[in-house]
C-alpha cells in the first residue's frame, strides 16, 4: 500500500493487480458462456481500456475479433459531459455480436453515445462489459451486461486510467486522496555512509523526528519493555528479531510524537516486507513515505573509512576487513532491494555521499527541499 503523486494531486492504493485480474476473469467467463457458439467482436473504448482489452483477450478461450473506437469525455479529474467520436469502426458489423469493453462507466454519457453509434449497425446484439462501475453517479436508463468491480464516486488512476495524461502504466488502481501533511524520509545507505551524522543535521533543519532503529532496539532492551524483552529472547537464541516485533517498536516510537512534522527513518525499513508494512501503517494515518534519500559511496572507500573509524571507536567489527565486507554483502543482498521498491514508486533519490560533511548536507538538503 502506498501514496503516489501525479501532477498536483495525491492518490492512495485502492485496488490491487490481483483483484483486477480476478474481476477480469469473472467477466471473461460470463462473456464466454454467452458467446461461445459464435465469433464475437470485442470493441475497446480507447485510451483507458487498452490494458483491460489486452488482459481480457488473453484470457478468452473462444474465437473472437478485436477492434477499437476512441471517445473522449474527461478533462483533469472531471467528466466534461461532452462526447466526441475520434476514431470510428470500419469493420462490417451486420449480424455480429459486439461486446463493448469499457474501462469505467460512471455518468453513462459515454455509454449513451456508444448505443447511439451502434443503433443503425444492424447488429445481432450489443453487449456492454465494464471493468469498473460507479453506480452512485450513473444517470442513464441503459443496460450494462457485465460489471467487474463497483466503486464509489472517487477519481481513480492506474491500469490504463490517467490523470491528465499520466498514471496509466500502474498495475494497481489508485484513488484520489488528500495531500499527506508530514514529510517522512527513509535515510538510506551502506555501512559507514554517514547516515547518523547527516540525520542529526537534517532533523534540526527541517524540524523532523529522527528514529534510529538501532537506538530504538537498545532503549527497549535496556528499559526492559515488553517488546524489548521479547526481542531479547530472539537475539539470545541467535535468531533475527521478527518483522512484526520491530514494526511494533517503530509504531510505538511514532505514537510518542503525535505533533511531529514528519520523521527521518534511519535503519528501517531493511527489507521489502518491512517497507510494505511501513507504507500500510502510514496509509492508515493518511500519510506516506515522501522519499528514500540514499547516500551513495563506493564500497572500497567506505571499507577504508570504517577501518579508520575502528582505530578510535573500539568496536571490534570496525577493525576486521573481512567482517566489514560481510556487512556490505548483507547490505547488497538484502537491504539494497529497497532501492528498486522505492524507484517503482518514483520515490528514490540518490545523493553523492563523498566529500566534506557540510557539502553532503547541502546535497541532501537540496533533495529534501524538492520532496
Amino acid at each position: 500500500m502506498s501514496i503516489i503523486k501525479l501532477h498536483d494531486k495525491y492518490f492512495k492504493s485502492y485496488i490491487s493487480e490481483e483483484q483486477i485480474q480476478e474481476a477480469i476473469n469473472s467477466i471473461v467467463q460470463q462473456v464466454y458462456n454467452d458467446c461461445k457458439d459464435e465469433t464475437p467482436i470485442f470493441l475497446g473504448i480507447l485510451n483507458g481500456c487498452f490494458m483491460f482489452v489486452a488482459d481480457f483477450v488473453r484470457q478468452y478461450n473462444g474465437d473472437c475479433e478485436v477492434s477499437f473506437v476512441k471517445l473522449a469525455s474527461y478533462q483533469g479529474t472531471n467528466s466534461t459531459g461532452k462526447i466526441k467520436q475520434l476514431v470510428g469502426v470500419n469493420e462490417d458489423l451486420e449480424g455480429r455480436t459486439v461486446v463493448i469493453l469499457e474501462d469505467i462507466i460512471d455518468t453513462g454519457n459515454t455509454l449513451q453515445e456508444i448505443y447511439a453509434i451502434f443503433k443503425d449497425k444492424k447488429l445481432k446484439q450489443l453487449k456492454i462489459a465494464t471493468l469498473f462501475f460507479k453506480p452512485d453517479v450513473f444517470k442513464k436508463a441503459l443496460h450494462i451486461d457485465y460489471i467487474g468491480i463497483s466503486i464509489p464516486d472517487k477519481f481513480i488512476v492506474g491500469y490504463g486510467l490517467d490523470y491528465d495524461g499520466i498514471g496509466r502504466n500502474f498495475a494497481d488502481i489508485y484513488q484520489l486522496t488528500s495531500k499527506p501533511t508530514m514529510t517522512n524520509i527513509v535515510l538510506f545507505g551502506p555501512p559507514g555512509a554517514g547516515k547518523g551524522t547527516q540525520a542529526t543535521f537534517l532533523k534540526e533543519k527541517y524540524g523532523l523526528v529522527h528514529i534510529s532503529t538501532g537506538d530504538v532496539f537498545r532503549d527497549n532492551i535496556k528499559n526492559e519493555t515488553e517488546l524489548g524483552i521479547l526481542a531479547r529472547t530472539f537475539m539470545d537464541g541467535g535468531d533475527l528479531v521478527p518483522d512484526d516485533v520491530t514494526i511494533k517498536m517503530l509504531k510505538t516510537e511514532i505514537e510518542k510524537n503525535p505533533d511531529a512534522n514528519g520523521f527521518i527513518f534511519d535503519g528501517f525499513p531493511r527489507t521489502e516486507s518491512q517497507a510494505k508494512a511501513l507504507d500500510q501503517y502510514l496509509l492508515e494515518k493518511g500519510e506516506a513515505i515522501s522519499g528514500m534519500v540514499a547516500l551513495e559511496v563506493a564500497e572500497d572507500l567506505l571499507v577504508q573509512r570504517i577501518l579508520n573509524r575502528g582505530k578510535t571507536s573500539g568496536r571490534p567489527d570496525d577493525q576486521n576487513e573481512a567482517k566489514i565486507r560481510n556487512r556490505f554483502n548483507e547490505y547488497k543482498t538484502k537491504t539494497a532491494v529497497l532501492k528498486e521498491y522505492y524507484q517503482n514508486q518514483n520515490k528514490y533519490f540518490g545523493v553523492n555521499g563523498v566529500g566534506d560533511i557540510n557539502e553532503i548536507t547541502k546535497r541532501l538538503s537540496d533533495v529534501f527541499d524538492k520532496i
